[in-house]
């Protein structure tokens, strides 16, 4: 299989820390006190057992009266989940956006898998919801590349009813992280409202160089990707107009973004794969 990380980019992750707002001095995501798996110095909770979780830590006796499995999980210094949310509507198909997003991805748990954070993958196309939950370790890393390796972007956003799981396995500490080119407002929506119930939100905007730039010439065909419909223009007598629509359209995206506390970046398609991940967890992020 291809690697989804340039070498180049693999190793400049080494100098980013995977953090939360919630983060005490440079530890990244486990630099907080939050519930997490394993032995510690404080019961916190018990949760369902997901995938991923070792058998040691199951609670046998609370089995035996329930018959179902559960995880112990005690409070200590450790991570909480990086959720990776990863937009596989038709929009994502052009200009090499899916193949940028699905490296992005793969960054983001390799930077959760440097610093011992556990990682999930939430996919939202084709009116579906996927998930691979939340684990550690090299082989879950295995397991989230090979499901990137068998993912295409196609059809609309996944619908309301179908995000309902979402909110059942993302825990109030976790941090999110929304992977899309945000054309459809329902994305930049859900981000807003995990945002106000309590989620520290990232959102990474993927754009293409002709979505940038409008470097069309002549007379094009312009087709969306989700709907079929259909522009036929002189790209030259087009440029203009489209690039101030869009211009106006980010302006109201980043302002939704803002309001809703969440952190964004932007990766253009011709740009290093870490540039939003060097703007939102350099020294400076």
């Amino acid at each position: 299989m291809p690697e989804l990380i340039p070498a180049d980019v693999r190793h400049r992750l080494r100098d980013l820390t995977l953090s939360t707002r919630r983060a005490v001095g440079d530890r990244g995501l486990g630099a907080h006190r939050s519930a997490s798996r394993g032995a510690g110095l404080e019961f916190a909770q018990y949760r369902p057992y997901e995938q991923g979780d070792e058998p040691r830590q199951i609670d046998w006796k609370l089995y035996g009266r329930s018959d179902r499995f559960f995880v112990r999980e005690a409070e200590r210094e450790s991570p909480v989940a990086l959720w990776i949310l990863l937009d596989a509507s038709g929009s994502m198909t052009t200009g090499g956006r899916f193949d940028a997003a699905r490296g992005l991805t793969a960054a983001l748990a390799e930077l959760a898998l440097l610093q011992g954070d556990r990682f999930a993958l939430a996919v939202l196309g084709d009116g579906r919801l996927q998930v691979m939950p939340a684990g550690g370790g090299a082989r879950q890393r295995d397991r989230l590349h090979l499901m990137l390796h068998s993912l295409s972007a196609a059809g609309g956003s996944t619908d309301e009813a179908g995000l309902a799981p979402l909110w059942e396995r993302i825990g109030p500490r976790d941090l999110i992280a929304v992977i899309s080119d945000f054309f459809d407002p329902a994305i930049a929506a859900l981000a807003v409202r995990m945002a106000a119930a309590g989620r520290e939100v990232l959102a990474i905007q993927v754009l293409t160089v002709e979505e940038r730039d409008f470097s069309f010439e002549g007379g094009h065909r312009f087709r969306d990707p989700e709907t079929g419909e259909e522009l036929v223009g002189d790209a030259a007598a087009l440029r203009d107009e489209f690039l101030a629509r869009f211009g106006a359209a980010q302006a109201a995206l980043h302002a939704e973004l803002d309001a809703g506390g969440i952190r964004h970046a932007e990766l253009v398609t011709d740009q290093p794969l870490d540039t939003p991940l060097r703007q939102l967890f350099g020294r400076r992020g």
